[in-house]
């Protein structure tokens, strides 16, 4: 499901291309823009940006999603991957929401992930934050179980479920859960 303006925009032109011809159609295609608010829970930093416009990706404001989602210990950014934005943000249209995305990690430096998997069993040596494939996030008003099952009916990529810690990891790698 998305936001139902945008669902009443793709509709809507997806009417006129089909009436209008071929000519009309591939246009009706193209989402035109995305855009999220993510808050970091740990630095308490906020950001809204519109990440994709006119076809494409928007440097800039993957610079800033960078910097906002970076290690928070060792104050490291690194490229955060497109395709987990779109995910959460498609994810945020099948929760119907428009709330900001609380972000508990975003990237984690090799030298940080070291240091929390010697803490806790549940962080792998390879995990995907080290290559800014993952978040682990939750949305105010949506409850963490549904987060969970909107995330795993997506089947793009790893869902972690973590209701003791309060957060969801979402990542792009293979499809699988725990």
């Amino acid at each position: 499901m998305t936001d139902p303006y945008r669902r009443r925009l793709v509709t809507a032109l997806g009417a006129s291309a089909f009436l209008a011809g071929p000519g009309l159609s591939h246009a009706a295609s193209i989402v035109t823009t995305r855009s999220l608010r993510f808050e970091n829970l740990h630095t308490g930093e906020k950001l809204a940006v519109e990440y994709f416009a006119a076809g494409r990706y928007v440097s800039e404001a993957l610079t800033s999603v960078d910097h906002l989602l970076r290690d928070f210990r060792t104050g490291e950014a690194h490229p955060i991957a497109p395709g987990l934005l779109d995910l959460v943000s498609t994810l945020r249209g099948r929760l119907e929401s428009e709330q900001t995305v609380h972000v508990i990690s975003g990237y984690r430096s090799p030298k940080t992930n070291a240091i929390l998997r010697e803490r806790s069993h549940g962080v792998a040596a390879h995990s995907l934050h080290m290559e800014g494939m993952a978040m682990d996030i939750r949305v105010p008003g949506v409850e963490l179980a549904h987060l969970r099952d909107a995330a795993l009916d997506l089947r793009r990529g790893g869902v972690g479920y973590y209701p003791d810690s309060d957060f969801v990891h979402v990542d792009i790698g293979r499809v699988r859960r725990w």
